[in-house]
């Protein structure tokens, strides 16, 4: 996706957004919640952390609907970090940080000490459930009096196998008609960008950071709704189910 003039940002962020609606068709639904819970909570005009960033999709959404919002993105990935700074390069609302979240001393990279709103989707599955509850306390104190934090991500309750194995079975039916009609999976985006000049250097980069993509242990909503309020928060509940994600509140 490079052309004779450069690299069409763009066209990477739409094909990051295709390749992840294939696993997750009702992704915009669940930002859909997560920015109107902004609105209801800490107004229009936010000051955002968009944690483990990737491309920016949650800071896209919030700028094209809170024009005032300004956003904070950390990531420790260079490839994802290099489409979202290009995406983002020249707009004074936006900034981003390189920071490994399993380091504890992140925070102090950050431009500001306090957010009102930290946002997340489906990137903090990968961390175990000890440095996940680590990093929720860490959260918990960037985040103002009266502000929230919300993760939408894959939280399984392993208390009902049947309906999980069910789900399971029709959603993975239906990526597989979805690949049979030509949508890339996750091993083949990584493959694209490999192949583009501008993005080989950081994709081989991610690469020697992370390994191959690997999850951790995914736990329950009930789960984080109990870390959260143990770390710090107020109230946490959540906002937005599907058989297989939440959208998980919580309010300092």
């Amino acid at each position: 996706m490079t052309t004779g003039t450069g690299t069409d940002w763009a066209a990477w962020q739409e094909s990051w957004d295709r390749q992840q609606e294939w696993y997750m068709p009702d992704r915009e639904e669940r930002f859909r919640i997560m920015l109107d819970m902004v609105e209801a909570l800490v107004g229009t005009a936010p000051r955002v952390l968009d944690l483990a960033c990737g491309t920016g999709s949650i800071t896209a959404r919030l700028l094209a609907r809170f024009p005032a919002a300004t956003s904070t993105g950390v990531d420790l990935d260079p490839a994802l970090l290099a489409i979202a700074r290009g995406t983002f390069e020249g707009d004074d609302r936006v900034s981003f940080v390189t920071a490994d979240l399993k380091d504890p001393d992140w925070p102090a990279l950050l431009p500001y000490d306090s957010y009102d709103a930290v946002l997340t989707a489906t990137a903090l599955h990968w961390l175990h459930s000890e440095p996940l509850a680590a990093l929720y306390g860490r959260v918990a104190g960037l985040v103002r009096d009266g502000g929230v934090f919300m993760n939408a991500d894959h939280m399984i309750d392993e208390s009902t196998p049947r309906i999980n194995a069910a789900e399971r079975a029709l959603r993975h039916a239906r990526m597989d008609q979805a690949k049979r009609d030509g949508a890339l999976d996750w091993a083949e985006w990584w493959q694209l960008a490999q192949a583009d000049p501008v993005l080989a250097g950081p994709t081989a980069r991610r690469f020697e950071i992370y390994g191959e993509h690997a999850d951790g242990d995914m736990p329950s909503a009930r789960w984080h709704a109990r870390v959260l309020r143990e770390r710090g928060f107020a109230e946490a509940r959540p906002v937005w189910c599907s058989p297989s994600d939440t959208l998980l509140l919580a309010l300092k």
